[in-house]
């Protein structure tokens, strides 16, 4: 499912316009992100959690040369499943 998959079921499921849909599922996914540009957790009982997750720099190698390389550490998003999604998902 894309985004504009996404606004055109929220505009038949809600009986919104399609400006209103776009609108709810552009602030939606504009909380989420805020939030965890923040380092708050995002939980949506019934659908999961989304949260920051910082990695650690490491070594790895690149794998046409076998050259080491160093990764830097990042911070990056992580998406943990609800029970109730990984049940549905089966």
């Amino acid at each position: 499912m894309t985004k504009q998959e996404l606004i055109e079921k929220v505009q038949k499921i809600g009986d919104f316009s399609k400006k209103q849909a776009k609108e709810i599922v552009e602030g939606i996914f504009e909380s989420i992100t805020n939030s965890l540009a923040k380092g708050e957790e995002v939980a949506i009982p019934g659908f999961g959690t989304f949260r920051v997750v910082k990695r650690p720099a490491r070594e790895a190698r690149n794998p046409r040369t076998g050259e080491k390389i160093r990764v830097p550490a990042k911070v990056v998003p992580k998406f943990r499943p609800a029970k109730v999604l990984k049940e549905a998902v089966k």
